[in-house]
Order: C-alpha cells, then structure tokens, then sequence
C-alpha cells in the first residue's frame, strides 16, 4: 500500500530495477525475511538456554490490560517505563540500522520513528480499554483512522515518510506470521487458496480490462495496469505491469488511486459485513483476502474481524493463505504476459518490453520464502515436544513473544498507511476508469464471496 504523493512524476517510475545480488541487502523483501527470520531464531535460542524472558521482556505492549481507569493504565507505564525504553531502541536499531542499509537517511528516520513508536503504543493502549470491543475499537482500525485524520488535517513533513514503511512492517510481520503457521495447514489450505486465487485473478483482470477498453474507450495500458492492480496486489503490481507495458506515468497515478480508495472502502466495510452475516473468521478472512487490493489493507481488515469474533488467528490464517499465497504469486505471471502482449500485438515489438520468464521470479514476493522457512523451522523445532508440554512451554516462551512482535510490527503498517495516505494528493481518475474498476471491484467482492462461502467454505470454515 503506497500513496500516490511517494511516486516520482516521471516515467522512470515505471521502470523495472534489477539489482542482481545487491537485492539481498537493497531491498526490504529480503530485509524482512532476515529480520524475521532471524528474531525467530533467537525466540528459540533464548528458549533453550532458559532466557525466554528476555524477548517476552521486548514484546510487551498494553494491548492485553483490559483496563478501565488512566490511573490503571498510568500504573502499567510507570511499572514498565524500562521495558519500553529497551523495546523502544530494539526496534529503533532493527528498523533503522535496515532501512539506513536501503538508503534512507537517520537524521529524518529516528525522529519520525519516534513518532511513530509513541503513536503504536497510544494505538494498543485503546484496544486495551475493558470496553474497547464494544465500541469496536479494534488497533487496525483504529490506527488507519487516526493516522488518515492526522495524515488530511497536518501536514507532517515528507521527510517523516523514511520512517512510514508500510510494505517493510507488513512483510516482516507476515515473516513472523510464519513461526504460528503450521506447514501442514499450507500444504492442506493451499492448493484450494491457488485455485481459489487464479479463479479471482483471471476474472477480475479480464472484466476490468475489457469493462475499460471495450466500453469506455480507455487505453490498452491503462486498463491493463488497473486490471492487474485490481486482480492481485494492488499498488506493487500496478507499478510492475505499468513497467511491463512501458504505461503512461497519468495510468500508473491512476490505478495507484483507485487501489488506495477502494483499499480503505473494504477495510472499513468488510469486516462488518462479515459480521452481519455470521461468517466465521476462517471464511471471512478468505474473503478478505479474495476482494482486498493490498497485503497490508487486507490484514488490517481481517485482524480487525478476528478479533471482533474471538479468532484473530484463523481470520489472519485464512487470509495470508488467499492473499498472500494465493494472488501474490501471479505479479510475476502477469508481468510476462503483458509484456508480451504488449510487444508482440498491441505494437508489434516497437513499444512494451520483450517477455522474459525469469520475470516471474524477479517480481516473486521473497518475503513468502520467509513465511514458508519459518513455518517449516518453528514446525521442525516443535514436532519433538509433546502436546502438553507444547503448550505449557512451548507456546506461551516461544510463540507468544514472536506473536507480540508480529502485532507490533502490524501496528506500525497500519498507523502508517494512514500517515501516508493525504487525500490531496490522490490523481484525479476519470470517470471511465473509475467505473471500469469499479465493476471489477463489484465483481470481485461477489465471486470471492461466492467461492470462499459457498464453493469453498468447507475449507476455510475448519481453519483454526
């Protein structure tokens, strides 16, 4: 999820980058699967030499208080002052040292960071409140909506951007995601996800491409940008097929826009109408995940109906089976198709870029190879303890501190998506591609409820 003001107004823009084996330290893929990965590791080391305190020390936050008074939740900060300081600078260090590797600067990172740290813990200590759930003041929902009114009412300085990294949070925690992940549940779940997801894919963008070329007019690679957009990944594939197709940076800009509107319209609207139907978290979160234009959008929404109904794990399971296994995967597919589309039809080879296979790896989300490492080493790791000693130890020294950290690093993607997302920066769409989306995003909701309810419920209903 990127908002439009973060794009360069240029065609370079659209341009794919090829770094070779610099990626692995350039890019924050890579930097979430070793962040991730390697805070999973030491959850385990620290386990086995008898300082799991340590971590469960660094993952605190006041999410679980369920307090009722200021003096009750004043008391809990001035116990803990010290614990926040340490988990403060432990994520300062993480998250800056990384992102000073990628290029950003720390004179401007630490101080918004900052802002952003104080801004998370506000987040938990309203989801904390005994009557939050109530109210549904639930911390994704919560954190988008504070940070969009403080993102539209202030004018925060772009330069506190280096320190909103919404993919960097949402890829780490879906990395961490991975230590609760049972690899038997991806091995069961996902094939029926990948089927799930190339029935979505391929309607979506085939009913906003032809919706948009045939009916409005548009141009070829305006519409396939939106349908790709659309289809998968929102804003990341957008930019791929825009660089496929060699697109205006006016096509990028504006399916960049309708992703991002169409985005927070689902995370506000989704998880209630899961709710007035009855949807089980397993379900609703498949189709979260099926009608959902971003990673981090959709984990918003689906964290958010989870814990409305008292599973937040089998919401976020059945939506990082859909979204993030199932329709991730076909940025790749669809970047090589459009190209040679685009080079061998549209303008027979004097416009777009020749088709290369290997674009399907480049364009392969590599924080999913953390995700499926961290499922296969905490499966591994875990396999040796019994049932009840996995529960008595296992989980509660190792588990639940890496589940504390995936929560924060979510908080900090959703806060982030608000703080990044200024209304008046949005591209002015027309009305044309605004409805040739728009019907997409009708179809979408529908055949992904149609399949995730009625085709394929069984499935996602007995995701635990």
């Amino acid at each position: 999820m990127t908002n439009v003001g973060s794009l360069e107004p240029s065609r370079e823009t659209a341009k794919p980058e090829r770094l070779g084996s610099k990626e692995l330290y350039l890019k924050e893929d890579w930097w979430a699967v070793w962040l991730g990965f390697a805070l999973m590791v030491l959850s385990i080391l620290l386990f086995q030499s008898g300082s799991s305190n340590i971590l469960k020390a660094l993952a605190i936050n006041p999410g679980g208080l369920k307090w009722t008074s200021f003096g009750q939740l004043a008391g809990h900060f001035a116990q803990n002052a010290h614990l926040y300081l340490y988990q403060f600078v432990f994520w300062l260090v993480l998250f800056g040292a990384t992102t000073a590797i990628m290029g950003a600067k720390l004179k401007e990172f630490v101080p918004a960071f900052i802002f952003l740290y104080v801004g998370s813990i506000i987040m938990f200590a309203i989801a904390g409140w005994a009557n939050a759930a109530q109210f549904n003041l639930e911390a994704p929902l919560v954190a988008l909506i504070l940070g969009l009114i403080i993102a539209n009412v202030f004018r925060l300085p772009a330069w506190m951007d280096s320190a909103f990294r919404v993919e960097y949070f949402i890829k780490t925690g879906i990395v961490l995601l991975g230590a609760t992940f049972p690899i038997t549940l991806v091995l069961t779940a996902g094939p029926v996800a990948i089927v799930q997801a190339t029935i979505i894919s391929l309607v979506t963008c085939l009913v906003i491409y032809f919706v948009g070329t045939r009916v409005f007019g548009l141009d070829k690679r305006l519409a396939a940008v939106m349908g790709v957009g659309g289809a998968v990944c929102g804003v990341s594939a957008s930019m791929a097929i825009a660089a496929s197709v060699n697109a205006k940076k006016d096509h990028l800009y504006t399916s960049v826009t309708l992703v991002v509107v169409w985005a927070l319209v689902m995370i506000a609207v989704l998880p209630f109408l899961s709710r007035a139907m009855g949807l089980s978290a397993g379900v609703a979160g498949a189709w979260i995940g099926t009608s959902e234009f971003a990673d981090a959008a959709g984990f918003a929404a689906a964290t958010t109906y989870g814990k409305m109904v008292g599973a937040e794990d089998a919401a976020i399971k059945s939506f990082t089976l859909m979204k993030v296994i199932g329709r991730d995967l076909w940025i790749g597919i669809w970047s090589v198709v459009f190209a040679a589309i685009a080079t061998f039809v549209w303008e027979k080879g004097q416009t777009g870029r020749a088709p290369d296979a290997r674009e399907v790896w480049w364009r392969f989300p590599k924080f999913v190879i953390g995700f499926f490492a961290a499922s296969l080493l905490v499966s591994a790791f875990t396999s040796s303890f019994s049932a009840a000693d996995f529960n008595s130890t296992v989980r509660p020294n190792v588990l639940a501190p890496l589940v504390s950290l995936r929560t924060w690093t979510f908080i900090f993607c959703f806060l982030s998506i608000g703080l990044t997302t200024r209304f008046r920066d949005l591209h002015v769409v027309g009305w044309g591609a605004f409805w040739s989306f728009t019907i997409g995003v009708a179809v979408n909701v529908l055949l992904g409820y149609f399949l995730s309810v009625i085709v394929f419920g069984s499935y996602w209903a007995g995701i635990h």
